[in-house]
């Protein structure tokens, strides 16, 4: 890992778990906006699956499947988690925390990854970039021209689990499990107090 980005990576996980804990203190959750938050992240879930299924880490350049529409699926996907908990919080302050880590961490690691891939695929890489976008996908046209020939391929299951991208499927279902005790916490707390 260059120093740059094991940098962004290693503060990433770092401050990650005290952002969690001061987003779940902030957060004021309902039934509703628990559901509706819930029901995004469900959208970032299928998108992070859609994309593990295609992806073989430093194996070779991934273009297929969503790879043709965004060159950064999982992050994307990931957005969308973090969307749907800034929803499921139900609070302003809780939802900034999520949007800013999201945004301060997850742009540099884009762009230290890209100039990785840059170095190791040169051409290959300058090629798909040129054809694809960074971060929000293209939604209409074009898409089968992002892989070049004989680099189509079909979405693997075998390939999400070696990806190990069911563990955020048990990291999203806990993360909302753990937002239903924060909404049930202060009437525990009124019901012990009379």
């Amino acid at each position: 890992m260059s120093g740059e980005r094991g940098f962004w990576m290693r503060w990433r996980v770092r401050l990650g778990y005290p952002v969690a804990v001061i987003y779940w203190l902030a957060a004021s959750p309902t039934t509703k906006f628990i559901a509706m938050g819930g029901l995004i992240a469900a959208f970032g879930l299928i998108v992070r699956a859609m994309a593990a299924g295609h992806l073989k880490k430093s194996e070779e350049l991934t273009t297929s499947g969503l790879y043709s529409q965004t060159r950064n699926p999982l992050y994307f996907g990931s957005s969308l988690l973090a969307m749907g908990f800034a929803v499921a919080g139900h609070s302003w302050i809780a939802g900034a925390i999520i949007v800013i880590y999201f945004a301060v961490f997850y742009y540099a690691v884009m762009r230290n990854e890209e100039r990785e891939l840059r170095a190791r695929y040169s051409a290959a890489f300058e090629a798909y970039e040129a054809r694809v976008p960074l971060f929000f996908p293209r939604i209409s046209g074009g898409g089968s021209d992002a892989a070049p020939q004989g680099l189509q391929r079909q979405f693997s299951w075998e390939q999400y689990k070696r990806n190990r991208e069911y563990r955020a499927l048990i990291g999203t279902i806990a993360a909302l499990g753990l937002m239903w005790l924060r909404m049930w916490l202060p009437a525990a707390a009124e019901f012990i107090r009379r």
